[in-house]
């Protein structure tokens, strides 16, 4: 077997959040490439144009609507329940979906602290809980979870999204010791600044934009198509020995 066909995905089946457009349809499209048939879970945004780049792969696409600000545990099983149903297993699972609330602590109302923790947090782990149930059996499977830089630092003006980025890499470490010897693989990406609606706001905002990328030493945004190799090799056979592991994608930031 050649190294690089340790990075094939064909046969498997993937599960993407958020996978309507931006990071999460990069995401999906990039699985699709590496040949895994891709459910993708979405809110309102429409699901075309991911649909057809997974389609051009020549690859299956499942599209599953859901709210994630009020799915209950009982959903998100449900959700995974009809990816297997519908497609037969699951192999992987990428928690890309999230929310972003920017404030001061003082002024950060209890809304946006629930409403993040509820997506980012609650809703992250709970999806992790129902595809280890399917994986665990088979003895094999790939979580990955979308952290940010912010969750090795505190950031500014982002309380709860920083708290639920510190909490979310501190599960992925958790789960993996428990899930590492039943066959499941679970690891973290780190995020740095990324050209997508999150960072829009900091994006847009010629001061803070120009102060965040004096700070990057590459000199520029990422782009959401960098972050495919990453999950795909996450996803894929070639990080077998990976469990607990964080992958910053950063541009530099935080070596910096």
């Amino acid at each position: 077997m050649s190294v690089l066909d340790l990075f094939r995905l064909d046969g498997q089946v993937a599960l993407v959040t958020g996978a309507a457009r931006g990071m999460g349809s990069a995401i999906a499209a990039g699985l699709a490439e590496a040949g895994a048939d891709v459910a993708v879970l979405y809110h309102h945004a429409p699901i075309t144009h991911t649909r057809e780049l997974i389609e051009a792969t020549g690859r299956r696409c499942l599209a599953i609507r859901g709210d994630l600000r009020t799915t209950t545990v009982e959903d998100l099983q449900a959700f995974v329940d009809c990816v297997v149903t519908e497609m037969g297993r699951l192999d992987i699972l990428v928690n890309n979906a999230g929310i972003i609330r920017r404030a001061p602590a003082v002024d950060t109302s209890e809304e946006d602290w629930d409403e993040t923790l509820q997506i980012n947090l609650k809703a992250s782990f709970f999806l992790c809980r129902a595809a280890a149930r399917v994986m665990i059996p088979r003895r094999h499977g790939k979580i990955i979870q979308i952290s940010s830089v912010l969750g090795l630092q505190g950031g500014i003006l982002v309380p709860a999204y920083a708290a639920t980025k510190h909490a979310t890499i501190g599960f992925t470490r958790a789960v993996s010791s428990e899930w590492a010897p039943l066959g499941v693989n679970v690891n973290a990406i780190a995020l740095g600044y990324m050209e997508t609606e999150l960072t829009a706001a900091v994006r847009n905002d010629p001061r803070r934009s120009a102060a965040l990328l004096a700070r990057v030493p590459v000199g520029h945004y990422g782009k959401p198509s960098d972050i495919q190799g990453a999950v795909v090799f996450l996803a894929s056979a070639a990080s077998d020995y990976m469990h607990g592991s964080i992958l910053v994608l950063d541009g530099g930031w935080l070596a910096r």
